[in-house]
């Protein structure tokens, strides 16, 4: 083990020595302050019986494993609690941090620390979160046998951590979070469905902080795979206009069976910020029973004049470029909006540009009345081995889209 790491179980209780290596105290807790540097420990908190000192991280001379702290400067003021600093042994130790890199949570037993001299000065700076049995080991030993001797005792131990900018701290009180700068960008990057499983992981108060804080198009996209129950304790947990911004990024039937599950006050609520355009879908689909294809439909589809050729589908698809990855078919409709047929997206990328859209269509066309029951839509994709199917209003009119993962949901969920 390198000679210039240092465990937080091994700084907890190290003596800290004035000029004249007179001891002035022990070291009860260091803190990080987020906003000024990821990794550094800026201050380290000093006990002398009831009264703690603040040593900042540019008055140590020297960080020794058997010697301990000692100062170079010894003008030390009275610790005052600060919001803006991320206390490891009050805040971090025993808590629940998101490996990102695993995708899953975390518990923090203990940290690494690496010795570094700069600018004349010594000073700490965590590498690594120890989860492991090593960590559970040093701890349990920790204050009752010297360092040098535990860590001979763990050393047949496999060492399981994670590296320090591989975690996101989940801080739960807003206020604090804007001062300590903590950043998920890290979790924003995740799949979706990474991110959800995480989320299930964590306490209410944490899921709220993350959804609060996340890019509002992330959190719709994670919230679309949490079961529902847990969508509606999110989304009412969160302030109206937040929870607005996430469900307006939802594809609309996700939003539609999320504020479905919620009270109809709380529903309104959200309802009522939301932007014209999107609220308006939500509001329609939410007129469907949930078990109908009119409650399990999609309103985001692509659908063109039944005279329309290739290349006006080419123009369509670049003008919808959010849909494309859940697109497979586009559809042809009359004057009057009625559907007249289906054409499968691989056949546009072998016909020339200028043939007419309905020389593809699949054949017969598959469709299903909005009051189709939920079972029998089913029954539909496996008799069919179908993708997608269209689903139309008592007149025939194309009103929404039933995609082969509504299905998968709706069978999982069973």
């Amino acid at each position: 083990m390198a000679d210039n790491l240092l465990f937080f179980t091994e700084l907890m209780g190290m003596p800290v020595l004035d000029l004249k290596g007179s001891r002035i105290g022990r070291v009860k807790d260091a803190a990080l302050v987020p906003r000024e540097h990821a990794s550094r420990i800026d201050r380290y908190l000093v006990g002398g019986g009831d009264a703690w000192l603040t040593v900042r991280h540019d008055q140590i001379a020297e960080i020794g494993r058997e010697t301990g702290i000692r100062l170079g400067d010894e003008q030390l003021v009275p610790y005052h609690e600060d919001d803006c600093i991320l206390r490891i042994a009050r805040d971090l130790l025993d808590q629940q941090i998101i490996d990102v890199t695993g995708r899953k949570v975390v518990r923090v037993n203990d940290l690494t620390m690496e010795i570094r001299q700069e600018g004349g000065h010594a000073t700490l700076h965590v590498v690594e979160v120890d989860v492991g049995l090593r960590s559970v080991v040093r701890r349990l030993l920790q204050g009752g046998m010297p360092g040098r001797w535990i860590r001979r005792l763990q050393e047949p131990i496999p060492p399981n951590s994670i590296r320090w900018e591989l975690c996101n701290v989940v801080e739960s009180d807003p206020l604090r979070r804007l001062r300590l700068a903590i950043s998920y960008d890290r979790l924003e990057e995740l799949h979706p469905a990474d991110l959800a499983d995480i989320v299930e992981e964590l306490s209410p108060a944490e899921r709220e902080a993350i959804f609060e804080t996340i890019d509002s198009e992330v959190a719709a996209d994670a919230l679309s795979e949490i079961e529902p129950k847990m969508q509606a304790a999110i989304l009412e947990s969160l302030e109206p206009e937040k929870a607005a911004d996430i469900v307006e990024e939802m594809a609309p039937d996700e939003a539609a069976d999320a504020l479905s599950e919620l009270q109809d006050e709380t529903s309104e609520e959200i309802l009522g910020e939301m932007e014209a355009e999107p609220k308006t879908e939500v509001q329609e689909l939410l007129e469907f029973d949930e078990d109908t294809a009119g409650g399990m439909m999609n309103t985001e589809y692509v659908a063109l004049p039944e005279a329309a050729t290739v290349a006006d589908a080419l123009v369509a698809l670049r003008a919808s470029e959010d849909l494309l990855e859940q697109l497979n078919t586009i559809f042809l409709v009359d004057d009057r909006e009625k559907l007249v047929a289906a054409i499968p997206l691989a056949r546009l990328f072998v016909a020339p540009v200028d043939s007419l859209l309905k020389e593809l269509a699949s054949d017969p066309l598959i469709q299903a009345p909005v009051g189709e029951s939920q079972d029998r839509v089913t029954e539909q994709f496996d008799k069919y081995n179908i993708l997608t199917l269209p689903v139309v209003d008592e007149d025939g009119k194309l009103t929404g889209v039933i995609t082969a993962d509504d299905i998968i949901s709706v069978l999982r969920q069973k």
